[in-house]
């Protein structure tokens, strides 16, 4: 027996308790990962709703029957059809892209970065989200103006603040909390459409209508009149707001789908709704009261109370559809790194609720509350939601255009769709506000410029490389089929045999003042000394490191038996490329054991229309201090007359520029004359050259002895020389010792010109 108290249990129940234990504790694991799921949403309360409500605003209340007054109900048909017209292009620009990309968080922005790159994503995507910022605050005064209509003795600082307390608190809380309030919101403005609606049924609509309008102007400038466009910058704001759901895309079942869906059916929509609003204001009301009562939509309402309501309740849902989106714009920039202290913006709840960037943009509304009064900064904040909507129809229009395989969006758009998309934000810019429109673009190229040098890392690829490929094969037709000269147009362009990398190394600053900053470094491995693994990995490296000195390199590795096969045959395969090397650059060995092959190897240079550099660094001296160059000229008497046939001392002269520009060194000519008596012709000449070759500050000298047995010779961090065609390799040796300095010895290649 047991004591009392005690419980007797069998095996089996004792399994069946741990069975139910556990199947208890399963059930609570479920929900708990349940509670940590994020919310996500769909496509009419993501995407549909919060679309419809920003787009319904306060312009339709206070301003649609203004609008009317002036341009007459042709007038402000056409003016909402153009409008629309713009903004229905980017939704259908949008709807193309997002059916071919993965979106991720932040709308505007990842679709941006994700074609043209984190820089021109993040140059928009910041202005974007102090746009969206802002724009709360100034529907909370567009609210505040709605509020103060009903209790005109409520303190304005008061109400602000109140509306903005109870807008971030919901925000804050969740953004479904939000989306269910829309939802009423919504019921709202539906309520104050059937009024007007009824209010036609029961026979306000008596006027005639004026088709179109004398275009008076408005009562604050005393009905001095206003053009057609003046009307649509005015109008032009309220068909905007087409993001608002694409801003909640890292929180969409299938953003795929539902942003298409949700923001084209929205747009639809609106415009229906705002054009049957038009005719039922010209029929309503005579047109000097719609432009001189901005509250004859509430008054001819049957019940004006809703339409008021709806007021409120359309200036409200936009600042909680901006406050709840651009916190998520905030926090998909740092993300991607590209805001200071990027981690803490990025950081979101077990909810996915981002907490962060919402605190920092409750501080910015705030902020911008305390200033009292946006007007002057509003047509900014318009501006930068156009280059946003710019930047997506060009997005798409780039992207046709490149016919990439990686483009194969599910819903498909003819190319002048978002051509005129783009044409027409822009259009619409300048025509709201010239001024801000520049200091809007202004301010996207400093943001762009900060950013590239940030040197963002994106974990996805962009059509960039595509871009550029595509404007270079333009460029390579468009050249071919021009003069094939390219005396004007000379650059560095080298070849640059790779054996033993090691020695790469000791010659790359020099290789990098030769080719900067236009030129261009080919490497080619040689197989033979090195391991090809080895060889390839540390060519890899070498060729990032000139590209982080700001010079296009690349490489590729050729495996032949011998050092000569190798060369002619990477040389051979080079001469077809539009992009081929100008100069072979080769390293002058100590010995002369493959002296032969090196003359063949500047022959096969000279029979494909290739320069040769050949370096002779001294195994003391080495560059020095690089601070000096001597270019030695042959005697050319006894005329020593000049002409544009330099023969053998164009491509001489182009290098010992650019290493006098790039060093900062100075620079001497020094020519040898077999008799005094041509000391002065020969002194004449290098003044002339210097001057026809456009080299300023450059010495002359004139030595009168053979170069073998004169002590005149200049103490220099370089010396350069013509290389003859079939050059006596040990005489190169010698004058590296007898100059105490390295040289490097030059042939042209007759594509060169010093003079051109």
């Amino acid at each position: 027996m047991l004591e009392t108290g005690e419980v007797e249990v069998s095996a089996a129940d004792e399994g069946e308790t741990l069975e139910a234990g556990e199947e208890a504790k399963s059930l609570q694991d479920q929900v708990e990962e349940q509670k940590a799921k994020p919310v996500l949403f769909g496509t009419f309360g993501g995407v549909f709703v919060p679309t419809l409500l920003t787009i319904l605003g306060v312009i339709m209340y206070l301003r649609e029957g203004w609008v009317v007054g002036n341009a007459g109900l042709l007038g402000a048909w056409l003016i909402i059809l153009i409008a629309f017209a713009i903004t229905t292009s980017t939704g259908l620009s949008l709807a193309s892209v997002t059916t071919n990309i993965r979106i991720g968080a932040g709308g505007a922005f990842s679709i941006i970065s994700q074609s043209l790159g984190l820089e021109v994503g993040g140059s928009i995507g910041i202005p974007l989200y102090l746009s969206q910022a802002l724009a709360v605050s100034m529907y909370i005064f567009g609210f505040r103006e709605g509020w103060q209509w009903l209790f005109p003795g409520h303190p304005a600082l008061y109400v602000d603040l109140a509306a903005f307390a109870l807008l971030f608190i919901i925000a804050y809380i969740s953004a479904r909390l939000a989306f269910r309030i829309q939802y009423f919101i919504l019921a709202v403005i539906a309520a104050s459409l059937f009024s007007v609606f009824w209010a036609g049924v029961q026979g306000s609509m008596q006027e005639p209508v004026q088709l179109w309008g004398d275009f008076p102007g408005s009562p604050e400038t005393g009905f001095s009149g206003i053009g057609f466009w003046g009307v649509f910058a005015v109008f032009f704001p309220a068909a905007t707001g087409i993001m608002a759901g694409a801003n909640m895309s890292g929180e969409l079942k299938n953003p795929r789908k539902s942003i298409p869906v949700g923001t084209l059916s929205a747009i639809g929509l609106s415009l229906l709704i705002y054009l049957g609003l038009a005719y039922w204001l010209a029929r309503s009301a005579p047109p000097e009261e719609l432009v001189s009562n901005y509250t004859v939509m509430i008054e001819k309402a049957a019940f004006g109370s809703l339409v008021l309501s709806g007021l409120l309740g359309a200036t409200f849902s936009s600042a909680l559809t901006s406050i709840v989106g651009a916190p998520r714009i905030l926090q998909a920039l740092g993300e991607h790194g590209i805001l200071p202290k990027s981690e803490w913006f990025s950081r979101r709840t077990e909810r996915g609720e981002p907490r962060n960037a919402m605190l920092f943009t409750g501080v910015i509304v705030f902020g911008a509350l305390m200033l009292r009064d946006l007007n002057s900064v509003a047509p900014l904040i318009t501006m930068f939601f156009l280059i946003s909507y710019a930047m997506i129809n060009v997005v798409v229009f780039i992207e046709q255009n490149l016919r990439l395989v990686s483009f194969r969006p599910l819903f498909k758009i003819p190319l002048a769709v978002s051509f005129l998309g783009a044409a027409g934000c822009l259009f619409a810019m300048f025509i709201v506000n010239p001024g801000f429109s520049l200091l809007a673009v202004v301010v996207v190229l400093v943001v762009y410029s900060y950013l590239l040098r940030k040197h963002l890392k994106a974990p996805f690829g962009d059509v960039r490389s595509g871009l550029f490929v595509a404007v270079a094969e333009w460029a390579a037709k468009k050249a071919n089929s021009l003069t094939s000269s390219s005396e004007r147009t000379w650059k560095a362009n080298m070849l640059v045999p790779v054996e033993d990398p090691g020695e790469l190394l000791g010659i790359f600053n020099f290789l990098r003042d030769i080719a900067y900053p236009k030129g261009s470094i080919k490497l080619m491995g040689l197989t033979g000394k090195t391991d090809e693994g080895t060889l390839l990995s540390r060519l890899l490296h070498m060729s990032r490191g000139f590209q982080d000195e700001g010079i296009f390199a690349s490489w590729t590795v050729i495996d032949t038996a011998k050092f000569e096969e190798n060369l002619v045959a990477g040389m051979e395969a080079l001469t077809g490329s539009f992009f081929k090397p100008r100069v072979l650059f080769l390293s002058l060995p100590e010995s002369g054991d493959r002296d032969e092959e090196l003359r063949k190897v500047i022959r096969k240079a000279g029979l494909h229309r290739m320069g040769v550099l050949l370096f002779s660094k001294h195994p003391k001296a080495g560059l020095g201090r690089q601070n000096s160059i001597n270019l030695w000229v042959e005697d050319r008497g006894p005329g020593w007359e000049i002409s544009m046939d330099l023969g053998n001392l164009d491509l001489a002269l182009l290098t010992a520029y650019k290493l006098k520009s790039n060093w900062k060194a100075s620079l001497s000519f020094t020519a040898l004359v077999s008799s005094p008596v041509q000391a002065q012709a020969a002194e004449n000449f290098l003044h002339s050259l210097s001057e026809l070759a456009r080299i300023p500050n450059v010495e002359v000298h004139v030595l009168h002895e053979n170069l073998e047995n004169s002590p005149q010779i200049p103490l220099v961090s370089l010396n350069i020389f013509s290389l003859d065609p079939e050059p006596d390799l040990d005489i190169a040796r010698s004058l590296m010792e007898k100059t105490g300095s390295s040289c490097l010895f030059s042939l042209d290649s007759g594509e060169e010109n010093a003079l051109a």
